[in-house]
Parts: structure tokens; sequence; C-alpha cells
């Protein structure tokens, strides 16, 4: 036996060793979640895992491993945390549109253990949420390509009870799918959403292909699977050509092979609504108003730059029933020893309104 098969063999005995432990574990943390439905308690317990998380990796020796083995916690923390949820009914994850379409796509990569629940529409995910119906959504918040979801980030301002816990950047591929024993050159109508038509639109001149607008790229994939038709095909993601039984007839069909999709999941917030503590480098998203008079904006924008915040995101948006004043988003990169509540705080003096709106790696 050479060296690698003998690594390869020590491997697979400690693998075994910790499938039995993995198993242990988990048989606990269905314990721990039988105590916290009767307690009503949290599953997320953030003191609890920065515990965890200090004392598991202290326990390393080799420093060079300390980062990979807290990793390994973070990850195994989340993997109980699914566990926890799906033993307490609290495992659905809200989406809207349909399966396969992009903030599906975005929900699985995310939680692939969730029980992902489609909504029609974006109100829709925010109302379960804010009702407890799903315990996260996951929705758009901006496109390379496109810029703002406008209508996501009003939907946030209007449901002071939501707060966003992450955000995530998804890249969009766009394929050109047919049914089975289509080809390229027998293909004479493509069927998708305005947009996705629009960024491919090049490939569907280069082709003298025709064009049908659907509601969304998901869909418009399922209308071409049940039309059997080899001349019809649709512009989707590989991901929706898999779950409808279509063949990709081309690749990467969109203008942009940059064009990405941030999304961002929501949860309910809890009865402390401020965070105490945020890690460096970690993104602080605020939703303010200020009095409609010169200079008060800069007021904002000094207090944050003052204590060593750097904002790298601020959107204006009109404020709902007050004609041509407006709200605005910040997001803000926490430096080291940052105090989110006392930047509130200070804000407070100068703002009309001021909201945490989340705290999230990004």
């Amino acid at each position: 036996m050479d060296q690698l098969q003998q690594a390869r063999a020590r491997i697979d005995e400690i693998d075994a060793q910790m499938a039995a432990l993995f198993e242990e574990r988990m048989h606990a943390v269905g314990q721990v979640a039988q105590y916290k439905q009767r307690t009503g308690k949290a599953v997320f317990d953030p003191a609890r895992e920065k515990q965890v998380l200090e004392r598991g990796t202290a326990r390393i020796e080799d420093e060079e491993l300390r980062p990979y083995y807290h990793q390994f916690l973070e990850d195994t923390m989340s993997v109980s945390r699914a566990y926890q949820k799906a033993l307490l009914g609290q495992d659905v994850a809200a989406y809207q549109g349909v399966e396969g379409a992009w903030s599906h796509i975005a929900l699985r990569r995310l939680y692939p253990m969730a029980r992902p629940k489609a909504y029609a529409t974006w109100a829709e995910v925010c109302d379960a949420v804010e009702s407890g119906d799903a315990q996260c959504g996951v929705l758009p918040i901006e496109n390379s390509n496109a810029g703002d979801v406008s209508g996501v980030l009003d939907l946030l301002y209007a449901h002071p009870d939501l707060r966003v816990v992450k955000m995530f950047d998804l890249p969009i591929r766009q394929d050109l799918l047919g049914v089975p024993g289509a080809t390229l050159a027998g293909v004479r109508t493509v069927v998708s959403h305005q947009q996705a038509l629009a960024q491919s639109s090049p490939f569907i001149r280069m082709h003298s292909l025709s064009t049908k607008v659907w509601g969304n790229t998901a869909d418009a994939a399922r209308y071409v699977a049940e039309q059997h038709d080899p001349t019809l095909a649709a512009i989707a993601s590989a991901e929706t050509a898999d779950l409808y039984g279509l063949e990709i007839l081309a690749q990467g069909v969109n203008e942009d092979g940059d064009n990405t999709t941030r999304f961002l999941v929501a949860e309910r917030s809890g009865p402390e609504k401020q965070p105490l503590h945020v890690d460096p480098g970690q993104r602080l998203a605020l939703l303010f108003t200020v009095d409609h008079k010169p200079g008060k904006l800069a007021q904002v924008i000094q207090m944050i730059g003052e204590r060593g915040f750097n904002m790298e995101t601020i959107k204006s948006r009109p404020l709902p029933h007050v004609q041509f004043e407006y709200y605005f988003y910040v997001q803000l990169i926490c430096p080291e020893g940052s105090d989110p509540a006392g930047l509130v705080e200070d804000l407070g003096a100068v703002c009309r309104t001021v909201r945490i709106l989340g705290v999230f790696d990004l």
C-alpha cells in the first residue's frame, strides 16, 4: 500500500468514527429542540454559538488548522439549526414564483434542507414571514444589469417586523432549452421573461428567432415542455432544464456573462431588534427618514463616517403617502469595534425615524 492509499484508508477510518459521533451529536440536538419547544426559546442562540466556536477552536493545537476548524464548527452548527427547525416545523422558506425560478434556485442554494413554499407575489412572501407561516423569505434585491428591485425594498420598509439576516449573490446564466430531440437549427420561436429576452437579444437576432414574452423563465420552460414542439424553445436556467425534462440547445445565451442577482433573506424580528455586536466586515443596513431641509442628509452621512462605518450603498425611495419626500436605505461596512446601537442613537437626534434593517455577511 503506497502513501496515498494509506492516507485514504486512515481518512475512511476517521470518517466512520465521525459518522457515529455525528449521529450521537444530532440525537443530542434533538433533545435541545424538545427543550426549546417546551420553553419557547429560539432555535438560534448567538451567545451560545459564539461560545461553542471559541471553545472548540481553542482545542485545536495546530494553529494553521484553527481557522479551518472554526469553519467546520460553523457548518456543523448550521446543520444543527436546520435539523432543529425541521423537528419544530420551522423549516418553511418562502419565495416568489414557481419551482425552478431564480428565487427558488437561490433558496435551494442557501437552504438545501428547507421546505420551499411558493407565493405569487413578493408582498405575499413578506406577509408569510411576518405572520409566521414561513420562517424566512428569499427575495431579489438587486441585479448587476437591471439595478435595484425597488419593490422589494419598499416592502421591507412597509414591514417593520422584518429584518435582513443574509445576502447572497447568484450568477445568472440563461440557456436555450428545448424538448428532447430538438436542435438549435430547428428552433423558430423562443419564450421567456421580457428581461431574459432583452439580455439575450444579440443571440436571438443572430439566429433570426421570433420571441414570445412569458411571466417568468421557469414557467416558460414548463410551457415549452408541455407543448412538445421542437420549433419552440425557452430561455431559462440549466436547473430548470432538469426540472422539466428539457435539453440545453445553447449555453449562456444572455449577453452579459457576469449577470448576477443579489438575493436577501428576511426573517421576523425577535424581541431584540437592535444588534449589540457585529463582526468586522459585516454589513449593517439602515432605513431612515430626515426632515426635508437643507443639510439634514449631509449630517447623517457625516455621522456615519465619524463613527468609522464605510458607506457602500445609499438609495432613496419615495416615502409612502408623502408626495415628493423620501426614505433612505444605507448599507455600511462595519469596522473593528463598531457600535451599531450607538450609531442609531446618534442618528436619532438628526433623523425623523431610523431603523436597523439587518446585520449580515455578504
